[in-house]
């Protein structure tokens, strides 16, 4: 297999970590981005451009002479799986040999969460191609759970009593370098990603409320209440839809869960909410 790795949006959130944690380990890669100016500056690896994962001839000229390609899953938009699906051809077109793709928690046809719906058509589409492949099912991210209160103090959804085990970013960063490393060890995998354990909203709160010095509360909105909360926002139904959809995911148990994929694969414990607050106050310096 060709050695050089292809690391998709190289300056976001979860490529940009990946990318710094891989140069840290001497690896070549190569940073796939739209905008190179805001691509990290690392030893051993090279910048290249992608329009948008719907040009595939943009993304066959990005990852010409990649054999290990991180996919990190598309932001929102009304054709995403359309991007998705355009990027996964042209990827092997051009002879990436393995993916490694950023899915979601109990991706599945019929998946309460509607994007977790698209997540699942991504990954047929992989496994179509005939690739190596690996996928890293993440729950919702640990880093977004301060983000959901509003600067009113409340967390707003109709996510009833239900649980969740959210995965902090780093998290997902350390097991994704630990699969990209592994010369094949883990093809095939599909490896649910949360945290250490399950919270509800309410507990969120309150944790949000111990750290921040000021009260928290978790409003449990019905359907109608959502739909009414979030139309001021301006975002096109399809994106409020998929916000609310991941509150009724939770709420009828599709997110409850907890795995041991970061302790196992990395070797240390996967970050709590208590221990993500305390490491980053800025996550809450909205309240």
């Amino acid at each position: 297999m060709k050695e050089l790795i292809g690391i998709t949006g190289a300056s976001g959130e979860v490529g940009r970590r990946v990318a710094e944690r891989l140069a840290g380990r001497g690896v070549r890669q190569r940073l796939i981005v739209r905008d190179p100016s805001h691509a990290p500056d690392l030893p051993g690896s090279y910048v290249t451009r992608l329009t948008d994962y719907g040009d595939a001839a943009s993304v066959r000229a990005a990852v010409e002479g990649v054999g290990t390609l991180l996919l990190v899953s598309a932001k929102e938009h009304i054709d995403r799986l359309s991007q998705h699906l355009t990027a996964v051809d042209a990827a092997v077109d051009a002879g990436v040999e393995r993916i490694v793709y950023t899915s979601f928690l109990g991706a599945a046809p019929d998946a309460i969460f509607t994007l977790a719906r698209q997540h699942y058509a991504t990954e047929e589409r992989i496994k179509s191609k005939g690739v190596a492949f690996t996928f890293l099912r993440d729950s919702l991210y640990l880093d977004f759970i301060p983000r959901i209160a509003g600067a009113d103090g409340a967390i707003r959804g109709p996510g009833g009593s239900g649980r969740f085990a959210p995965i902090a970013r780093d998290d997902v960063a350390d097991t994704a370098v630990e699969v990209l490393t592994s010369n094949g060890g883990h093809d095939g995998h599909c490896y649910d990603m949360t945290g250490p354990e399950t919270l509800s909203f309410q507990e969120a709160a309150d944790e949000l409320s111990r750290v921040s010095g000021r009260e928290v509360v978790y409003v449990d909105e019905t359907l109608d209440e959502a739909w009414a909360s979030r139309r001021p926002i301006g975002a096109p139904d399809w994106e409020i839809e998929g916000w609310i959809t991941s509150y009724l995911a939770i709420a009828q148990g599709e997110l409850d869960v907890v795995s041991d994929t970061v302790p196992r694969l990395t070797g240390h414990p996967a970050q709590s909410l208590p221990e993500f607050l305390g490491a980053h106050p800025e996550s809450y310096a909205h309240l």
